[in-house]
């Protein structure tokens, strides 16, 4: 016999009158490593699409008002355009400069002696289309044993763009020109800085909240369950960062894999959302990953506290 409550719950069900608030993921398919941003009164997520490696050769973007409802722009550039790229482009990040829009991104999972590396695009919208500014690549070597991958751009406070970059456990800053098509020395004359935290993988990103500087990172393997973001706290862009605590990483009741994440500062207020990416419950191959965002909070201390995954996700409407 069904007990009466449930009952009516089937009934209402049925007939559409009630309905789940779930919100994450944010957006349809798979997709990871997302630089989450605000242009133009407008939430963006750029991700790479998560496929085999011969697969990813173009990259989809996404906005919102409100983090909840996306609309898709696909293919805002490909390996048709970077006619350099054949494969793995991965992990954009997009700065507004001057009313254009540059597009860093990896691509080609580059090794030694091979062409790929860290590219950039640029257009007159967030959506695109981009076209490759240089027609090579903006770093193709490997310096300090970090592979030219997971680049993202930083513009400081007094308006100097840096770039952090960096696979395989070591992370390099570099110093941009104003129009981004090359790298400028450093006051002591050198072009790539190490600034390698402890138990750094890749995945850097940095913001700055009440004069410092946040400095966050995936650390263990993008295939596995392990993976997680920590953070460090310096007084200036190049640390030295020395590792606080991890604040985002599996939990048994909804995610696995969850890293290699982004975070948006809402104009105007002290409010920040992490967007990552994350793997179902039950889905073990690398490939099946997917874009969520939380609140990201802080104590008295200003310290990360720990981010609780949920399938509930946000909401914020941008004023």
């Amino acid at each position: 016999m069904i007990k009466k409550t449930t009952a009516i719950s089937l009934f209402a069900l049925l007939c559409g009158t009630v309905s789940f608030a779930q919100k994450n993921p944010v957006i349809s398919g798979w997709y990871a490593d997302p630089e989450g941003i605000v242009y133009n009164n407008e939430y963006w997520i750029f991700p790479t699409y998560s496929a085999p490696y011969e697969q990813q050769i173009f990259f989809d973007a996404f906005s919102s008002k409100d983090l909840v409802n996306w609309k898709k722009h696909p293919r805002i550039i490909d390996a048709n355009e970077v006619k350099w790229a054949n494969k793995a482009m991965w992990a954009p990040s997009v700065i507004e400069k001057d009313g254009k829009y540059y597009f860093f991104f990896g691509a080609n999972d580059v090794h030694e002696g091979e062409i790929g590396g860290i590219g950039v695009a640029v257009a007159d919208r967030p959506e695109g289309p981009y076209k490759d500014l240089l027609g090579k690549p903006l770093i193709n070597k490997i310096v300090n044993g970090a592979q030219p991958i997971d680049q993202f751009v930083f513009k400081d406070k007094d308006g100097q763009h840096y770039m952090f970059y960096g696979g395989w456990k070591h992370c390099n800053v570099v110093k941009l020109s104003d129009d981004f098509t090359k790298l400028l020395p450093f006051e002591d004359g050198s072009i790539y800085k190490e600034v390698t935290p402890e138990n750094y993988v890749e995945g850097p990103f940095m913001f700055i909240r009440d004069n410092k500087y946040y400095f966050m990172w995936s650390e263990g393997g993008w295939t596995g369950p392990d993976y997680k973001v920590a953070y460090a706290i310096a007084d200036s862009p190049f640390g030295p960062f020395k590792r606080i605590n991890t604040i985002l990483e599996q939990d048994p009741k909804i995610a696995t894999g969850a890293g290699h994440h982004s975070v948006i500062k809402v104009p105007n207020e002290d409010k920040y959302y992490i967007v990552y990416h994350r793997r179902p419950l039950g889905k073990t191959s690398a490939h099946e990953r997917e874009t969520c965002i939380e609140e990201m909070t802080f104590d008295k201390n200003g310290h990360i506290n720990p981010v609780k995954m949920t399938f509930e996700g946000v909401k914020h409407v941008l004023k």
